[in-house]
């Protein structure tokens, strides 16, 4: 390929949890193997799974996997607006890495031009620094109601004059429907750039599609470039928990002779549930997301996650009896971890004036802690020991811990980080499971604070380089089954000309990507 600057394709899909990050992040990485400088950009995204770049700003967690399959480290730009969910109609505001502040779905409309202008300024110094930015829709790019105040899908692809590619998950049904609605459905200017499809997650004789692509291909003028394969490895650094099953992963066989089972609270507002998946990459862990008591009952471990909305999220634990079942396994001296959100709701007391508004609220009383809301957001990286054990993380909250009793970690000043009681303990760091060495202790302990003796920790599971497998696998299903000359061609010299209209399409004067923020 010929490196030239400025090259861009928009991979959009035909809804939620069709395969965008996936196939944006394999495409990034076979790009890389061609010796091409690429990046990843995602103009705004709405997830509470985020990631800290190494100056301390916040993105999606998407683009964080995204940057590695680029062999790059994570940078503010690659996702400059990032939407994060405390309620159903209300988002902390993230940009350029930084918390712009906390706006109800009305309020969008003051932060739309500013977002926009965000978007493509920072998109345009992308591609004058890179050989191809693969750009990451969100959603769905016909989403009629929100066309008009777009700045990720169809509008950002027209303010760049950028090719769109439309990945349809065959797995959900009626994918043929999905994806010739999905352009029929926009604007004459629209569709002039969507300039192909990608069908995800097929099973079976990829021969008996046939007859749909050529169909599919008649229909709308354009055609599709491959069919990618189910494969179960394709889970670690999920964009939602909403794409996570009730066990996770794919839980492998014990070296020991038995099993540790971990139960993850699905809270509403989950965030950085990703913690959760270095556990399950762990031979003998099995771990399950579940809002069932009885299932927390009959868990070795309980791991209460990180949340958006502490306050909410504790109140829905005693809403449905989880606090209960939480305080049954610490007094009978079972393993309870809380992260972030999760730790906070484990302490005696949380003051929150910033994200609930609902001032001081008890928390379960199983740590010596207690949480004080700033408005001012922490982010950062930091490192410390497990006892002699090196471990790091990455900090993303608003609440502020006072501890009296052990700590958790020990940081290089002396001090301590988190809150350790009996069987309970917690921490404010993400990620730190993701250091083996530290992982296997922490297992170690729990199962044998579980009463599971059997169990034994792998000593060769290295985290790092199982995310490093995944990326490849990716890379290797875009050379193997899409038309990757094709792709080449449309990252280089754009949508082509003459693409057919497809009835009844969008009015025009819905198209314009300015006023308010949408998904």
């Amino acid at each position: 390929m010929e490196k030239r600057a400025g090259g861009a394709l928009l991979i959009a899909g035909t809804t939620s949890d069709a395969g965008k990050s996936v196939v944006t992040a394999g495409i990034c990485r076979w790009l890389r193997r061609q010796g091409v400088r690429v990046a990843p950009f995602k103009a705004q995204n709405m997830s509470n799974n985020s990631a800290v770049t190494p100056d301390g700003g916040e993105i999606g967690r998407a683009q964080a996997m995204q940057a590695a399959a680029s062999g790059l480290a994570p940078d503010v730009r690659f996702n400059p607006v990032l939407l994060k969910p405390g309620s159903d109609r209300s988002s902390q505001i993230v940009l350029r890495g930084k918390p712009y502040g906390f706006l109800d779905a009305a309020d969008f409309a003051r932060l739309g031009p500013l977002a926009a202008g965000i978007v493509q300024d920072t998109l345009a110094e992308l591609r004058g620094e890179f050989d191809a930015v693969i750009c990451e829709g969100a959603g769905s790019p016909t989403e009629i109601n929100l066309r008009h105040h777009d700045i990720v899908n169809m509008g950002l692809a027209r303010a760049a004059d950028m090719p769109v590619l439309v990945v349809g998950d065959i797995d959900k049904g009626g994918v043929f429907a999905s994806l010739f609605g999905t352009v029929a459905l926009l604007s004459a200017a629209d569709q002039a750039l969507v300039a192909g499809f990608v069908i995800n997650k097929f099973r079976g004789d990829v021969g008996l599609l046939k007859p749909g692509l050529d169909r599919l291909a008649e229909l709308t003028g354009r055609p599709t470039l491959g069919v990618l394969p189910w494969h179960l490895d394709l889970w670690l650094d999920a964009e939602d928990d909403v794409a996570y099953g009730r066990v996770l992963g794919r839980p492998q066989p014990p070296r020991g002779s038995e099993w540790l089972d971990i139960a993850v609270v699905r809270l509403p507002r989950m965030s950085n549930a990703t913690d959760a998946e270095a556990l399950a990459c762990e031979p003998g862990v099995r771990v399950r997301m579940t809002i069932e008591p009885g299932e927390l009952s009959r868990a070795d471990v309980i791991v209460l996650p990180g949340s958006k909305s502490t306050v909410a999220d504790l109140e829905w634990l005693r809403a449905n009896g989880l606090d209960e079942a939480v305080r049954a396994h610490a007094e009978a001296g079972k393993p309870v971890l809380g992260l972030c959100g999760g730790y906070q709701m484990l302490g005696e007391r949380v003051h929150d004036d910033v994200e609930s508004g609902r001032g001081t609220v008890a928390g379960l009383g199983l740590l010596p802690v207690e949480t004080v809301f700033h408005a001012e957001k922490i982010l950062r990286t930091p490192v410390g020991r497990y006892g002699d054990i090196p471990v790091g993380g990455y900090e993303i909250h608003h609440g502020r811990d006072t501890v009296t009793g052990e700590r958790f970690f020990t940081l290089p000043d002396g001090s301590g980080e988190g809150a350790r009681a009996g069987s309970v303990a917690g921490t404010h760091w993400h990620g730190a499971f993701e250091h083996d060495a530290f992982r296997r202790a922490w297992l170690a302990e729990a199962a044998a604070t579980a009463g599971r003796h059997g169990f034994v920790p792998a000593p060769d599971v290295v985290f790092a380089a199982v995310r490093e497998r995944v990326l490849d696998v990716l890379g290797d299903l875009v050379e193997e089954h899409l038309d990757t000359a094709a792709l080449l061609r449309l990252i280089e010299e754009g949508a082509p000309a003459g693409l057919p209209f497809l009835p009844p399409g969008a009015p025009e004067g819905a198209s314009h990507p300015q006023g308010t923020i949408g998904r």
